[in-house]
């Protein structure tokens, strides 16, 4: 062990310094080995061995020449995209079964070419979607690594968030409670700190680490009994630390066991067992048609993937049965003839509803779809989340740092024993220079209470530099615990052109405020003699909603050589509810009734000018202590002297406001939960448009449930809050708890939520909201691995932007769903009613030949709906109301229109081929026409080859009919700048499906006339006049979908559901409806309180 205390290290009680390197002995001299393992030596070797700073930590080109050395930092083997599991899925799912069965029945009845065609068009299948979903999990597997751990780490004097991956050998990491600890870590610094290890050795207790404890070589020393090493994979659970990379990926502790850790992926159903611990026969009988069912149901896609993966699984089983049904219908109408043809016939009406290339189509959208996302500050962590987006309704959100710009700075602050000291403006909120000061002898509460001009303040409070006030000793008291009871840094650049800070913004802009005075907490523990020494800390917590420290004061008593001091800060009433006592000018006095309200007074005052309030609190610490780790801390935070308070101002996000107004405009509500004081949120919020600016206008019921603090909130019953007017837009002073229950109660009014979380103990919150959006830069890693998205920029905005994108994957998702099994149906139905056509011999003659069906499917049908599924978003489908999840894609205007579309392509296609056989032929049939060609078949062939190209034509219309499901093709935007060139325009926007679509219509040429190809493969011949009917029959068609998007957009306008606009109804009758029934109502709400009785 260390044998004294005077090297400890500034900021903790418990480890040495680290001298910065003078040499580079020890080690493999190349700064990413060492000469011993880590735990045996002191942290002073380590920094010298890896050739590091603990301070300024490495240099960035250091850290990518040591990564480049020695990999990057993450267990082998695990992840990554697998080539087999993505062949075997192509060839294993129940649209390409389908497609092997009509190949398997092809060559039975040894008909070769459409054996053939078929054996390609499953080959072209397996390979294309093998390329196309390789590419998107490659997509998926770069997107999945953005939403892997993060890790704090100093770099060239600054700390910066990095990947855990990229981490180096002698790196400096810092961690706080929640956090997962990216590699093993030599602690030089730890306050409060454990981890909890289960992963590693098993046991269930966390383990408190002790930067300061050394081993001897000589005594084998267990991994769990090594303390001063944090293991790289376990959770932060209590207090903070400072460390040194000592090993990196498979290196680690945890990466030398990573092999077994990886064997626990059994496919197996595990076998019951009786309490004694035997099994029965029938438990292994159980357990094995389990996993037969498991397997099955992988196979089919009905147990994996997305929900929305899932349901196209179910319909991929649904229309496999209703292919077999209709080829069942199609032998039953030949008599069940054992004829080529008749075999034929049913092949090509079973494969006309398999709608083949569905699956690798969402896939690619998907993988796009979160593609864009990170472009926009969103990391895609769980796919379901792309499908919830569209649908949610309400959204609950932090206010500090996402609603606001998380850039503190100290405004105010009220000295009790000496005034209101306010901070002038300055364009540089971290040069403690750059501001001058105020001081007013008033009260805040009496300052708000009688304005004065500028003339008069700049009289009676002149603006001076901060240290004309410094020799004020209530002043250097406060600063004094402004200073210590904070643990951000703020120093100047080595190159003096600014100044660098770390930590919290609201410490950081309390440490500015104090170092404006010259009493940067640096100036009194750093030095060769520093002043005041790091005892003991309790960290802030969203539940005691404060924080406290101890401090020893060298020379501060005579007798003893020093004195300590605790020091406190937090939320007011939470520090009020320590505090026995308040310091004046004159003296300190008990803290009654009296000076209690007049503090809470001070507070709302300053609260009301937007600025997040703290409480500054300290008492002399008298009583010997021995282990300050497992000192209780109710024993430290209570009989404490009040000093004063600090208002802080955090301004809105510019883009905020406008964010909020979209939302409402979109159908979503927007909920404030904040930790803050009630007058600080309703400030914000009635700022950034979340309450209504006129709210003193409403009725004081609805006033009080739209503002609410959590105690409030938290009193009430279910049944009470079920009957609010409305739910509280804004919950200030909110505990995590009350989080959950406002997800519970949005649920219970039938919403769809998406929570905001960035703490620990948001968690619970995160998971049980519909969609739980982590925060990338100041969240932890425990929230983050619960949430279902991560904001890379903590922007409110990017919510918002998030929403949009799972709407267009969404909307997109439905436009080439209802192309692709419209199509479908028209095939279907095609050769269904076909049936009625029969030859000489009495045997049906398809309109549509299988080789003629198959193309359709893959080609004219695939690339488009790809196409379809990169469409930018209609500038309309932020003002929609949301989808329900519930019905997902398969809304009744979605099956309607593909009945409707099928049909109505079906109609055409018999209709060109009645016309093409017996309008302008004589009607006759041929002879085995559905087998090969010859003169009496001459008819046919042109009638399929007009009922082919029709088709075809028709299909690839729809696409760009689809590009919006209800308004024009020549008019997709509700207000263009030109609309008669509008069309034009959109048709070329997306490129991909541009392409498809020249492709699919030139295609149809060659495959007409191309001899041989014509006449042997496809079955039908080329036409000359028969060209009239396609282009009239798509320009029906054209004008026939056109006339049924006129009527959905008559009936929508008169009875569609209309987007319920919150902002609207803030000011509007809605609550003037609640209004009338103030007085009835009066009671439930008398058990929330008033929010205007608190001011």
């Amino acid at each position: 062990m260390q044998k004294d205390g005077s090297h400890l290290h500034p900021g903790s009680s418990q480890g040495p310094v680290p001298q910065h390197q003078h040499d580079a002995g020890g080690g493999g001299g190349d700064g990413t080995s060492l000469s011993a393992p880590a735990y045996l030596l002191t942290a002073e070797d380590v920094v010298r061995q890896l050739k590091t700073d603990p301070d300024a930590g490495l240099k960035e080109q250091d850290a990518k020449e040591r990564l480049q050395k020695v990999g990057l930092n993450e267990l082998e083997g695990g992840g990554g995209v697998s080539v087999a599991r993505i062949f075997a899925g192509q060839i294993f799912n129940a649209m390409v079964l389908v497609l092997i069965m009509g190949m398997v029945v092809s060559f039975a009845i040894k008909s070769w070419i459409e054996a053939g065609v078929v054996t390609a068009v499953v080959v072209i299948n397996i390979v294309v979607g093998f390329m196309q979903e390789y590419s998107a999990e490659k997509t998926m597997d770069s997107l999945r690594s953005l939403s892997s751990p993060t890790a704090q780490v100093i770099r060239d004097g600054h700390t910066v968030t990095v990947r855990s991956a990229d981490i180096a050998p002698g790196d400096v990491v810092e961690v706080k409670t929640g956090d997962t600890i990216p590699a093993d870590l030599r602690l030089f610094e730890a306050m409060n700190f454990e981890a909890d290890e289960a992963l590693l050795t098993g046991e269930s207790m966390p383990v408190a680490k002790q930067a300061s404890a050394s081993f001897s070589p000589d005594v084998d020393v267990g991994v769990g009994d090594r303390i001063n090493i944090a293991y790289s994979s376990s959770t932060v659970t209590k207090g903070r630390a400072k460390g040194i990379v000592v090993q990196t990926g498979m290196q680690t502790e945890i990466g030398k066991i990573a092999q077994s850790l990886r064997g626990g992926d059994s496919k197996v159903r595990k076998v019951r067992r009786n309490d004694d611990g035997h099994a029965k026969f029938h438990y292994y009988l159980e357990a094995g048609a389990l996993t037969v069912l498991d397997q099955i149901g992988k196979f089919c896609g009905v147990n994996v993937g997305t929900p929305l993966q899932r349901k196209l699984s179910w319909l991929a089983i649904f229309l496999f049965l209703v292919a077999v049904v209709f080829a069942l219908i199609c032998m039953a109408a030949n008599g069940f003839k054992n004829e080529q043809a008749v075999i034929l016939y049913a092949v090509g009406t079973g494969l006309s509803m398999i709608p083949a290339s569905l699956v690798v189509v969402l896939t690619i959208t998907m993988a796009v779809g979160t593609k864009i996302m990170v472009s926009r500050n969103v990391i895609v962590r769980k796919l379901d989340s792309l499908e919830a987006l569209g649908a949610v309704t309400n959204i609950c959100s932090d206010k500090t740092g996402t609603l606001t710009q998380g850039k503190m700075i100290v405004k105010k602050a009220w000295v009790a024993g000496e005034g209101t000291y306010a901070v002038g403006e300055t364009n540089t909120p971290l040069d403690p220079h750059g501001a001058e000061i105020a001081l007013d002898t008033d009260m805040p509460h009496v300052i708000a209470q009688v304005p004065k001009t500028k003339q008069q303040q700049l009289a009676e409070s002149p603006w001076k530099n901060a240290l004309d006030f410094v020799q004020s000793g209530y002043l250097q008291h406060y600063l004094n615990i402004a200073t210590f009871c904070n643990i951000a840094t703020l120093t100047r650049r080595q190159d003096n052109e600014g100044w660098d800070a770390r930590g919290d913004p609201t410490e950081i802009a309390i440490q500015v405020f104090a170092s404006r005075f010259d009493w940067n907490r640096r100036k009194f523990t750093h030095g060769d003699t520093p002043s005041w020494h790091h005892i003991a800390e309790y960290p802030f917590d969203s539940d005691v909603k404060r924080m406290a420290v101890v401090y020893r004061e060298t020379g501060g008593n005579p007798e003893k050589g020093y004195k300590e001091w605790a020091f406190m800060k937090g939320a007011v009433e939470r520090v009020l509810d320590a505090c026995t006592h308040i310091q004046l000018k004159d003296a300190k006095i008990p803290l009654d009734e009296e000076w209690t309200r007049t503090v809470l007074k001070n507070m709302e005052a300053l609260a009301s000018q937007g600025l997040r309030v703290l409480a500054l609190a300290s008492k002399e610490w008298t009583d010997p202590v021995e282990d300050w780790g497992n000192h209780p801390r109710s024993d430290v935070e209570k009989d404490m002297t009040l000093y004063g308070l600090v208002g802080l101002y955090d301004p809105p996000r510019p883009e905020t406001a406008g964010a909020v107004k979209e939302c409402h405009k979109a159908g979503i509500n927007v909920h404030m939960l904040t930790g803050d004081h009630p007058q600080t949120a309703r400030s914000i919020a009635a700022e950034v448009g979340i309450i209504p600016k006129n709210i003193e206008s409403l009725a004081p019921d609805v006033i009080s449930s739209m503002v609410m603090t959590a105690s409030q909130f938290d009193k009430m019953t279910d049944e009470e809050i079920d009957n609010m007017p409305v739910l509280p837009l804004v919950i200030a002073r909110c505990a995590p708890s009350s989080k959950v229950r406002m997800v519970d109660a949005l649920h219970r009014r039938k919403k769809f939520v998406a929570m905001t979380g960035d703490g620990v103990n948001d968690s619970p919150a995160l998971k049980r909201s519909d969609v739980g959006i982590g925060m990338g830069m100041a969240g932890s890693d425990v929230a983050k691995d619960a949430s279902d998205i991560v904001l890379t920029d903590d922007n409110f905005a990017s919510i918002l932007n998030a929403v949009e994108e799972g709407r267009r994957t969404f909307d997109n998702i439905k436009k080439f769903v209802l192309h692709l099994l419209a199509e479908n149906i028209a095939q279907a139905f095609t050769l269904l009613v076909g049936l009625a056509f029969k030859d000489e011999t009495g045997l049906s003659v398809f309109p549509l030949a299988p080789v003629e069906i198959l193309w359709i499917i893959m080609i004219t049908s695939g690339f488009p709906a790809m196409g379809l599924g990169m469409e930018v978003a209609s500038d309309d489908i932020m003002t929609r109301p949301p989808h329900d999840v519930k019905v997902g894609i398969f809304t009744l205007e979605v099956l309607i229109d593909l009945t409707v579309y099928g049909i109505y392509m079906a109609a055409l296609c018999l209709a060109s081929f009645t016309i093409v056989v017996f309008g302008f032929g004589d009607g006759q049939l041929g002879i085995d026409c559905n087998d090969r060609y010859h003169d009496s078949c001459a008819l046919v062939f042109r009638a399929r080859s007009t009922t082919f190209t029709c088709l075809t034509w028709f299909a690839l219309i729809l696409a760009w009919e689809m590009v919006h499901m209800r308004r024009s093709f020549f008019r997709m935007e509700a207000k263009p700048s030109n609309p008669w060139t509008l069309w034009a325009h959109n048709v070329w926007r997306n490129k991909f499906l541009f392409w498809s679509i020249f492709a699919g219509f030139v295609t149809v040429f060659p495959i007409i006339y191309i001899p041989g190809l014509n006449k042997v493969v496809f079955k039908h011949a080329p036409i000359s006049w028969e060209w009239g009917i396609v282009f009239i029959e798509s320009g029906l068609f054209v004008a026939g979908i056109e006339l049924w998007k006129w009527g959905k957009r008559v009936y929508f306008r008169r009875y569609g559901e209309k987007v319920a606009n919150p902002e609207a109804e803030l000011s509007g009758s809605t609550f003037s409806r609640y209004a009338s029934v103030a007085t009835s109502s009066g009671s439930v709400m008398k058990m929330a309180g008033d929010v205007e009785a608190q001011r």
